[in-house]
Formats: structure tokens, sequence, C-alpha cells
């Protein structure tokens, strides 16, 4: 009770001061810790109902509700998480000194909470409290969007008629755009190969030439030696 009335001074001291101009806050000191101590709880409350009291001020991510581990009954205290550091404060703030069930609780921040391991985890029964993630997965269009988005009135007695030829259209564009894309696809590759051809053919020919002249200074070469021979006396 003591460590309750403490908080609540605190509190007020700190709503005092603020409203004078000061802005600096004893909260500040656990901006890194998610968690937070509860004690004074009903020692008939499950992790669901602890959940549900304190999930009013954000989302709660884990809790640890520290039981006997012998019996597995509820020792009265339990340390929560919160998705969101902030609302540590909120929780701290508004349910310290709260009565639930005639006892009153005890919220206070933690510094450094380290989770049980091992048998540790066993015997306390430490529970992930995140919502699961939702996977929506993406579903075709209702006909009644398919009539809007064609300019088919659901009314007319033909309208089966026009959706169906409608739906046969898309999927036949569908089909189009796809071989499309493989053409596409193709060509690209057809070029990509006639062009490596045209090179290895342009690079054999420039070869080629290049023997040739090589032959040719040769020959000149040969000839002009032979002529300067026959005419030495």
């Amino acid at each position: 009770m003591n460590v309750v009335q403490e908080i609540r001074r605190i509190n007020e001291r700190e709503s005092r001061q603020g409203s004078s101009g000061s802005t600096a806050s004893w909260h500040d000191e656990y901006k890194d810790s998610a968690y937070i101590f509860v004690g004074g709880l009903p020692f008939d409350l499950t992790e669901g109902d602890i959940i549900c009291v304190f999930s009013q001020y954000g989302e709660i991510v884990n809790i640890n509700l520290v039981r006997d581990k012998e019996t597995g009954k509820s020792k009265g205290y339990a340390f929560l998480q919160y998705e969101d550091q902030r609302s540590t404060i909120l929780a701290v703030d508004n349910l310290n000194g709260a009565k639930v069930l005639g006892r009153v609780l005890r919220v206070d921040h933690v510094k450094g909470y380290r989770q049980p391991k091992g048998e540790e985890l066993a015997a306390e029964r430490v529970m992930n409290a995140a919502p699961a993630p939702v996977q929506v997965e993406q579903e075709a269009d209702s006909d009644e969007v398919l009539m809007q988005r064609a300019g088919i009135d659901p009314e007319d007695p033909m309208a089966g008629y026009y959706l169906d030829k409608y739906k046969r259209k898309l999927k036949k564009e569908g089909k189009r755009e796809e071989g499309s894309k493989e053409h596409r696809r193709h060509r690209r590759d057809k070029e990509r190969d006639s062009h490596r051809h045209r090179h290895r053919e342009t690079g054999e020919l420039e070869t080629g030439h290049i023997k040739d002249e090589r032959r040719a200074r040769s020959s000149r070469q040969l000839s002009n030696k032979n002529r300067t021979r026959s005419r030495s006396p």
C-alpha cells in the first residue's frame, strides 16, 4: 500500500509541476522498457482476465502471471509487456491504486525485466498475448462489381448473358496479355541470339581480312626482295 500511495504522490506532484511549466517526467526513466509490474491481483484471475483489464490502455503482447511451481495457483502478481511503451505510462497513471474484486492494484514500471527461460518458463507459464497476424486473400471481383464496370443494368433480362460475355472477354484479354508477354520475351531472346551471331560473324570476317592483309604484305615483301637481288651485279 505504501508503494501505491507513493506513486500517487509522485503523479500528483508531477501534475502540479506540469501546470507550472515543467516538462520533465519520472516516467522518462523507463522509456526503454515496455514492461509493467502488477501486484495485488485477485488470486482467481487468469491471464485472460488480466489482459481484459489492462488492454484498455494498449495492445498487450506478453504476460507472465507468476504461479506456485507445485500447486500452479496464482501468487497475485504478474509482468505485462505492451506493444507500445507509451501504454505503460497510461497503465501506471490510471490503474495504480484501482480496486479489482476488493483488492487494490499496484502498477509500476519495470526496468531491465528478464523473461524466464528453460524450466522457469514452463513453471511460470509465460504467454505470448500478441494477436495472430491476419492474412487477407485477394478475392475475385463479384458479379455486381463486374456489372458496374461493364455498364450492365442488373434488372436487364439479358444481364446474365451480357455478364458471361464480359467475363469471357476479360478471360480472353488475360490470355492475350499473357501471350503478348511470352511473344515479347521470345522476340527479345531471338534478337539477343541474332546480335550474338552477327557479332561472331563480324569477328570472324575481321580475322579473315587481317589474315589476307598479312599474306598480301608478306607476298609484296618477298617480291621486293627478289627484285632487289636481280638488280644487284
